[in-house]
């Protein structure tokens, strides 16, 4: 077997994997993309360790190793995104960057109308 078959095929997989956290907004779908990313890695790892005729087979303990850490990595982001989903209502991407607490402000006050009701109180 060539190298250059699997090669090529997990570099096209990693491609589509970044192409996937680049350009959607929706974060299971990114997390898919990340998966396909591991995924791709994973392959080379195997490629190289069976073109390589390694003895210890270190590549696929290695993608073994790999595989239990993205299953967890998965279940831990899927329950976040979840929560996120359940709380918010959305699991777009662009609208969770603003995840900061608004601060001790009053509610539905900005900080301007709260400043210039500690100046007149004054």
């Amino acid at each position: 077997m060539h190298l250059a078959y699997p090669a090529v095929l997990a570099a096209l997989l990693f491609c589509v994997g970044l192409y996937g956290v680049l350009a959607r907004r929706n974060a299971i779908l990114v997390l898919m993309s990340v998966e396909l990313m591991l995924n791709a890695v994973n392959l080379n790892l195997v490629a190289f360790d069976v073109w390589l005729r390694d003895a210890l087979h270190a590549g696929q303990a290695l993608t073994l190793f790999t595989i239990a850490i993205a299953a967890a990595e998965i279940g831990i982001g899927l329950a976040i995104v979840l929560m996120v989903y359940r709380n918010r209502g959305t699991a777009d991407v662009d609208r969770l960057r603003d995840t900061a607490e608004t601060g001790p402000t009053e509610a539905g006050k900005t900080p301007e109308s709260t400043d210039e009701k500690a100046e007149a109180a004054a």
